[in-house]
């Protein structure tokens, strides 16, 4: 079976970069038209889309899967929605592909371009959100590179569906179909079959969880970019906003639960714990989250419990957060370095001196400043979709749209020119 498996991959690969050929010629033009295709049809075929999805409900609930899973899992009208929108904001944004990076003579005449060109051939495997095929079909397209799409088995028949809507507009804008290609079985000796098809496959990103990406960066003989853990903090400095501190950080834990940009470890200057402690606990409550506290803070939250060393520094992606107290924006920092992903961390303060100090000093890939960390998102900074939010800092960083998706090459223009 995994003969069969690595077979597939192969043929898969070889048709991608067939494609990838055909997609490095196209203009701005041809592959705008067919990102608006498949937003149309997306629209057009809703109804079939929500009646896919429910097929992966229904088995996602005999599997007993965590309800902040299946609430990722789901593809209501809104999200079909945010697709489609994500699909056309890609299709207006500028193509990367060809633009010049700097351009410069020599003295000797010779002329020198740095231009961006697609990278190739690009492999993704991602767990349970269906609306990733979309967008990652989406950035690959702009950024001239053919794709192959590996999801999970929770949303095989979301993904299955997402991916004929594609092969539509692909065919529809004459773009060859191997240009997206979606692997139809979930048979998982197709992840280290991607791994190491060295020559066909030039990246592979792989969005999930912690296991999935160890198991992806150990088995790898081709570059891999790399989406780890999202242990987000929020700090809320001795100078902060009592109101905005406090809306900031239960809206970053409560809103999008299981997402990779939730925070995960809240801390708070000891000099406005009592102001903003209190008012979080009881918005916690509410919201049934459970708070794992440092000793300092159980009075001040009541029925919190007493947080663990394995706390600090661990991805609950649940109703569960860990709260601790400290004397000083350098204790927060000194916490948030040991702990953190280098994902996204966010500090509250009205102190500008603090929130400078805070965005040279941690070393994530975004630093948020009075913002929730939730909007560490590629939709949300304007790159219409993402590709994914590296954690790595080669060979891009933070959320990837199309221009991540691209290296460069150089051009040399002389004038017969030789070197002696």
């Amino acid at each position: 079976m995994a003969d069969d498996v690595k077979a597939l991959i192969t043929q898969m690969a070889t048709n991608a970069r067939r494609a990838a050929r055909q997609l490095a010629t196209l203009s701005g033009a041809q592959k705008n038209a067919a990102l608006n295709k498949i937003a149309d049809t997306i629209l057009a075929r809703q109804a079939h889309l929500i009646a896919e999805n429910q097929k992966d409900l229904e088995q996602a609930k005999k599997d007993g899967l965590a309800a902040p899973l299946v609430a990722r899992l789901t593809l209501a009208e809104k999200k079909i929605a945010q697709m489609a929108q994500g699909l056309r904001e890609v299709a207006a944004q500028t193509d990367p592909v060809g633009q010049t990076i700097e351009a410069y003579d020599r003295p000797n005449g010779l002329r020198v371009e740095k231009r961006r060109v697609p990278l190739g051939v690009v492999a993704i495997i991602f767990e349970s959100r269906p609306n990733v095929t979309a967008d990652a079909a989406a950035i690959c397209l702009k950024s001239g590179n053919a794709c192959i799409l590996r999801g999970g088995k929770e949303a095989f028949y979301s993904n299955m569906a997402i991916a004929t809507i594609i092969a539509e507009g692909l065919k529809a804008a004459g773009i060859d179909g191997a240009a997206v290609q979606l692997v139809p079985t979930t048979d998982r000796a197709a992840v280290p079959a991607m791994a190491t098809a060295n020559g066909l496959i030039d990246l592979i990103i792989p969005r999930g969880g912690e296991g999935l990406i160890r198991a992806v960066v150990e088995s790898a003989t081709i570059p891999v970019i790399k989406h780890f853990n999202g242990i987000c903090h929020v700090y809320i400095d001795k100078a902060a906003d009592v109101d905005m501190a406090v809306k900031i950080a239960v809206s970053a834990k409560v809103d999008g639960v299981a997402l990779c940009n939730t925070e995960e470890c809240l801390l708070v200057h000891k000099d406005i714990a009592g102001k903003v402690l209190p008012r979080i606990a009881t918005a916690f409550r509410e919201k049934k989250v459970e708070m794992r506290a440092d000793p300092l803070s159980l009075g001040l939250l009541q029925d919190a419990k007493l947080a663990k060393d394995s706390d600090w520094g661990k991805e609950f992606l649940d109703y569960v957060i860990a709260i601790k107290q400290v004397g000083s924006i350098d204790e927060a920092i000194e916490h948030i370095t040991r702990y953190s992903s280098q994902h996204t961390d966010a500090i509250v303060t009205n102190d500008l001196a603090a929130a400078r100090k805070f965005c040279v000093e941690v070393d994530s890939s975004s630093v948020m400043v009075n913002a929730s960390t939730r909007f560490a998102d590629g939709f949300e900074y304007g790159l219409g979709a993402e590709i994914g939010i590296s954690t790595d800092k080669l060979h891009a960083r933070g959320p990837m749209g199309a221009a991540d998706l691209c290296t460069y090459k150089y051009i040399v223009i002389g004038g017969g020119h030789i070197r002696v």
